[in-house]
């Protein structure tokens, strides 16, 4: 083949490459995405405890900028320190040497066997997780394909003369090779990818052993600076774990690029052949780095907090804090933001209730106002959450996800409910009363605070739904609210036993007492309502009532 038909082919079948490490990453997110964001984050006690939990998820997600998307989040909205979210990193790193580690050895003869076996899981498979390990095994098998194709291509017999001239151009000077090796995986999005590639070529003999070291050295370096760009242009914050990431495999570099020859002779001894050499050094640098970088941890911790500072949070209280636009990509991740920033809408739906009692018993004009601003507070959360879960890809979603953002929708939009009515009907209610200088009967605001403070229960009670899943506090949730409509009914008797009895306050107050009732009964609807989507999903909900069964 002449030197133009070798490089569109070296392209097609490094697309393809790319294609199969996507779909494997891709398929394991789907089906494992949210175990695998659990894991990580129960890994975040110490700093070896979280390098352990990065090598796991990485070794089976085979994608570390995945993981530091995870752990730059958890870093950014400070649920873990800074130093074993680095550390995750430095596991991470190590992570991605597994699979070149396993595609080294001769498993082309798998090739066929994960592909026909994906196809058939992928079409047959009744279940959604099976359908995505399906996905995993096509990726797999065109990750092998794809090798087997790029052996066959580079194979020396098939290059030219022009082709040896441009490639010892090219990678005669390991600077110069570093650079391009890192530039390709920056591009390319995968530094996996770009090891096998490496390996190809040195098992056909394109390229030297030094060469192929140096160009493993930019494969690291190159993987680093994705996430770098990705967090660039938001919250200083993020960008503390990336470049600390990057500053780490930078170091690396330049201690192991004059020290390249020696590392062929060290790793000469192991008589792998050159794909080997390539694939022993890029798990050495890894684990060298790590050893390297561990203890010192909490000093390049430091220097990254000098070097960018945090943020100073918006004044504006309907101001999202959680919804990281770069975790749009990682549905895991970018639903447990959105979680997170629903319950500063459960916070601000509180305050509103309790102010709201406040204003019956005290009268004050200033608080109704206050009430009203954060009604706005709820409604700009519940926008800026609902286009942020809009904006997630659904193809992504596992069906477990898929079940997720639907129970994040519903339980911000009784939120958003409940601030309306204590708005627009209970504030109107509250306004009315101090205008008119009205008093309840003592027995009356007695029932209205009694019903407030059972509200209160409640809406906590749906916070631990919401968070927990936990079926029990959902079956009480919905028999709560069957109580509920029985103190409403009671305290709509006793107030007409005081009009009967000529109460003069009774009188005075009677449409206010009952409205103020009614509008309790529906915020206490739509408290309830956020246990309806789990209760649907285990099947113990009928279209009127509970089942029988218990739970």
């Amino acid at each position: 083949m002449s030197a133009t038909q070798v490089i569109i082919t070296l392209l097609g079948f490094v697309a393809l490459l790319l294609w199969g490490i996507h779909m494997v990453q891709s398929g394991i997110l789907r089906a494992y995405g949210s175990s695998l964001r659990r894991s990580l984050n129960r890994g975040l006690e110490n700093r070896f405890k979280a390098f352990a939990a990065g090598f796991a998820v990485t070794a089976i997600l085979q994608s570390s900028t995945a993981t530091g998307m995870m752990a730059s989040s958890f870093a950014a909205g400070r649920l873990v320190d800074l130093v074993p979210a680095l550390a995750i990193m430095l596991g991470a790193n190590v992570g991605t040497t597994v699979i070149v580690q396993i595609l080294s050895f001769d498993i082309g003869l798998l090739t066929p066997i994960l592909i026909l076996a994906g196809v058939i899981a992928f079409k047959r498979g009744g279940q959604t997780r099976t359908r995505d390990l399906g996905r995993v095994a096509i990726g797999l098998g065109l990750v092998l394909l794809s090798l087997h194709l790029l052996t066959e291509t580079v194979m020396p017999h098939d290059m030219s003369p022009q082709m040896q001239e441009v490639l010892h151009l090219l990678t005669s000077d390991p600077v110069i090779t570093l650079l391009l090796a890192a530039i390709f995986t920056w591009a390319a999005h995968a530094s996996v990818a770009s090891v096998l590639l490496v390996m190809s070529l040195a098992a056909a003999g394109w390229i030297t052993p030094v060469a192929a070291l140096a160009m493993v050295l930019g494969a690291n370096l190159g993987s680093a600076l994705n996430p770098v760009l990705q967090a660039m242009g938001g919250d200083r914050e993020k960008l503390r774990v990336p470049v600390g990431n990057l500053l780490n495999r930078l170091v690396g570099c330049a201690i192991a690029l004059p020290l390249l020859p020696y590392a062929v002779d060290w790793l000469e001894i192991l008589n792998g052949g050159p794909a080997r050499l390539a694939a022993n050094f890029h798990t050495a640098f890894n684990l060298a780095l790590a050893l390297l970088f561990i203890l010192p941890l909490p000093l390049l911790a430091l220097l990254m907090k000098k070097l960018f500072p945090a943020t100073e949070r918006s004044l504006d209280p309907g101001a999202p804090l959680h919804l990281d636009r770069e975790a749009i990509e990682n549905p895991s991740v970018a639903l447990t933001n959105a979680a997170r920033e629903a319950l500063r809408m459960a916070d601000a739906a509180e305050q509103m209730l309790r102010g709201s009692q406040t204003v019956f018993e005290m009268g004050d004009r200033k608080l109704v106002s206050e009430i009203s601003r954060m009604d706005d507070t709820l409604d700009k959360l519940h926008g800026a959450i609902k286009r942020y879960l809009t904006d997630i890809s659904r193809e992504q979603l596992d069906e477990e996800q898929s079940q997720r953002l639907s129970e994040i929708l519903a339980f911000t939009i009784n939120l958003e409910h409940i601030g309306d009515i204590v708005d627009r009907n209970l504030m109107d209610l509250a306004s009315k009363k101090i205008k008119r200088q009205l008093s309840f009967s003592e027995e009356g605001l007695g029932e209205i605070r009694q019903m407030h403070a059972r509200l209160l229960e409640h809406l906590k009670l749906s916070i631990s739904v919401f968070m927990a899943g936990d079926l029990r506090s959902a079956r009480q949730l919905v028999a709560e609210k069957e109580q509920f409509r029985d103190l409403e009914k009671l305290a709509t008797e006793r107030h007409f036993e005081r009009l009967r009895e000529g109460r003069s306050e009774s009188i005075e107050t009677t449409e206010l007492h009952l409205d103020i009732v009614r509008d309790l009964k529906r915020i206490e609807s739509h408290i309830a309502a956020t246990a309806y989507p789990l209760l649907e999903q285990l099947g113990v909900l009928r279209r009127s009532r509970l089942t029988e069964a218990k739970g």
